[in-house]
Parts: C-alpha cells; sequence; structure tokens
C-alpha cells in the first residue's frame, strides 16, 4: 500500500514541479521525479535491487537536467555581458556596435531556453 500511495504522491509533484523548469529540461526533470518515487517506494518496501534500477534511472535523468540548466545560465551570462557592452557603446554614440551587441544578446538568451 505503501507503494501505490508514494508513487501516486510523487507523480502530482513531477507534474507541479515540471510546469515549473525549463522547457528543456522538463522531461528530465519529470522522468528523475517518477524513478526517484519508484526508488523511494521500492526501497520502503525492502526491495534493494529495483531501489537500485530505479534510482540509476533517477540519477540519469536528473544530471541531464542539471546540465541543460548550466547551459541556459551560461547563455545568460554572456547575453548579459553583451547587453552590458552595447549600452556602453550606445552611450558613446557607436550605435552600430550597439546593435551587434545586442544581436548577440539575443541569440545567447533564445538559446538559453528562458
Amino acid at each position: 500500500m505503501k507503494y501505490v500511495s508514494t508513487s501516486f504522491a510523487i507523480g502530482i509533484l513531477a507534474l507541479f514541479l515540471s510546469s515549473q523548469v525549463l522547457a528543456s529540461d522538463a522531461g528530465h526533470t519529470s522522468e528523475a521525479m517518477e524513478h526517484a518515487g519508484q526508488a523511494l517506494a521500492h526501497g520502503e518496501d525492502g526491495h534493494a535491487d529495483v531501489l537500485v534500477k530505479h534510482a540509476e534511472k533517477a540519477l540519469h535523468h536528473a544530471q541531464a537536467a542539471e546540465k541543460a540548466h548550466a547551459e541556459a545560465h551560461e547563455h545568460m551570462s554572456e547575453a548579459i555581458k553583451h547587453m552590458e557592452e552595447s549600452i556602453k557603446h550606445g552611450k558613446m554614440g557607436h550605435a552600430d556596435e550597439g546593435a551587434k551587441h545586442m544581436k548577440e544578446a539575443i541569440e545567447h538568451m533564445r538559446h538559453s531556453g528562458h
């Protein structure tokens, strides 16, 4: 009985959390939550071998989601740098150079998934 109620609760939590994460890694986060719930339930029921199976799958998906967040963060950091350069050049009256930096900022934001 613990297995069913725990799985149900984790499933609902996974749906709730997956709507709040980046689109690019929502699938991985959801899968990680699902397998983590399965691992928890099987561990509580004393099934160590099945716990390991689901825990390994959860880890794989969690690492993929973490990587997606890191890449998104990296792109957003680059976008900020280009925005600062765009402002700097704009204040100096260099509209063309400012526009080039803003174009780069937009590209990085698109790649960030935000």
